[in-house]
């Protein structure tokens, strides 16, 4: 069973908190402040550490390099979003921002643990092996969370084999750089690479455009041509999209990877070729060829070296890391330096699912750069509506919401477990007699507006200035 350590100096959090990760299976031990954390227990006894950021005393930073290789997730209100994003540059492994909803937190703790096993002796040695290698075969390939760091091991294995490889991951996850890196990084480096997205080609064309033809082969050959495949004769054939690949197509593939010969259109001789075949799709060509829409035998013959590319919203704090550097690159492109992101940007960024990926990320930074105005960008000219994220987040996760006419139970015990509302309630009243609304809603992490607005839902009046305070202005008066 997996162990977590919360350290939180709001009792009210920490206790929630301890109380939905025991419901979900894990072990929970609790502190105050970074001071009891180390003074209580062993950190690198645990699996995760969850601190808030502001503590009495020493920062919740202080655990990032106090617990070692034990990942460190930072909790951070909207107000201090620019200090959660400098822990991360820091060491932490992600941050949440409170108000947290339950789904949300358990997703992450469940993500981080499965990406952060607990650090064995061959696993240290294996990446202080990786990280002494000077030949780099991810040059050009941002990324440093589990997944990525056990794909740069993988290319480092298969770059220099001659074997066919298929490599597999959603639209715009770079499918076409992991291919690049593999070929240059192989034998074949100083040869031709070949790149065709067989999803851009007719149908009625593929088969001429792939093998070639002869001088009138068809209405049109006025001369004959080299194929593609044979073009790459010596290096690499890269095939996009293979899926796409129309089923009289896959057949002549599938005798071009059996034999090493091609067979231009029109033509009687075979032609041997030498070819190294990268293969990438999106789509599941195991449920394909079973449906009969793939062919197996094809199937098969390219599935030999494999290399999964995850998705950018599975990426962590990568997802930060590659928008800062894409920002770099289109700032200095477009003569536009000193650029950098706000803090509801680096938040629209970070909670933002990215169904295109990082080829959509690439787009929305460029267009920000391109329209932005000052050296600032802001989620607005990302194209990132925040409110319109948090809102599909929740339903996505099925939070069921308070009634506007029937309050919440506000006076049960504070061990219980806490939502969104009644976190909320339960905040405001232990703590409206010692802060401001001001201070308040920065703690909440929202606007004095947004703070209003609650109170009148959740039928929460604000507290009223005690006598002794007014007789004190009065007195000043």
């Amino acid at each position: 069973m997996q162990q977590i350590l919360v350290v939180e100096d709001e009792s009210v959090i920490r206790t929630a908190l301890r109380r939905l990760l025991e419901r979900n299976g894990y072990t929970v031990a609790e502190a105050a402040s970074v001071q009891e954390a180390e003074a209580k227990h062993n950190l690198i006894d645990f699996d995760l550490i969850i601190s808030d950021l502001r503590l009495p005393g020493a920062p919740g930073t202080d655990l990032i390099k106090k617990a070692g290789d034990v990942p460190v997730l930072i909790m951070t209100s909207y107000a201090s979003l620019r200090s959660a994003v400098d822990s991360m540059r820091m060491g932490a492994v992600d941050y949440i921002a409170k108000p947290f909803d339950h789904s949300d937190m358990i997703s992450a703790v469940e993500r981080i643990i499965a990406d952060h096993p607990t650090p064995r002796v061959e696993d240290s040695q294996r990446s202080a092996t990786v990280s002494d290698d000077s030949g780099d075969p991810v040059s050009g390939i941002i990324g440093n969370c589990p997944a990525m760091l056990r794909l740069f091991e993988h290319i480092k294995k298969v770059a220099p084999t001659d074997s066919s490889v298929l490599v597999l991951g959603e639209t715009g996850t770079g499918k076409e750089q992991v291919a690049r890196s593999v070929h240059q990084h192989s034998k074949r480096a100083g040869k031709t690479l070949i790149c065709v997205n067989c999803a851009a080609i007719p149908d009625t064309l593929i088969e001429s455009e792939l093998f070639g033809y002869e001088k009138g082969a068809f209405t049109g050959a006025n001369a004959s041509r080299m194929g593609l495949i044979e073009a790459a004769d010596g290096g690499t054939l890269f095939l996009d999209e293979i899926g796409e690949l129309p089923m009289e197509a896959q057949a002549r593939l599938l005798r071009f990877i059996q034999e090493g010969e091609i067979r231009r259109i029109g033509s009687v001789h075979s032609r041997k070729v030498n070819v190294r075949l990268i293969c990438a799709t999106h789509r599941n060509l195991h449920s394909l060829a079973a449906e009969g829409l793939f062919r197996q035998d094809l199937y098969y013959r390219i599935n030999v070296l494999r290399l999964a590319l995850p998705p950018l919203r599975e990426r962590g704090k990568d997802i930060l890391h590659l928008a800062e550097h894409l920002l770099q690159v289109q700032a200095q492109r477009l003569g536009k330096t000193g650029m950098e992101l706000s803090p509801r940007a680096i938040q629209a960024i970070t909670t933002y699912q990215w169904p295109g990926n990082v080829r959509e990320l690439q787009h929305a930074i460029e267009r920000a750069v391109v329209l932005a105005e000052g050296q600032e960008i802001d989620n607005e000219v990302l194209g990132i509506d925040l409110e319109l994220v948090n809102i599909n987040r929740i339903r996505g996760q099925g939070i069921q919401t308070a009634s506007h006419h029937t309050p919440r139970n506000i006076t049960s015990d504070p061990a219980e477990d806490l939502s969104l509302e009644d976190y909320f309630q339960r905040f405001v009243l232990e703590h409206q007699d010692s802060m401001s609304e001001t201070e308040l809603a920065q703690k909440l992490g929202i606007s004095r507006k947004c703070l209003w607005e609650r109170r009148q839902r959740f039928e929460i009046p604000r507290k009223k200035a005690s006598s002794g305070s007014g007789r004190r202005r009065k007195a000043a008066s």
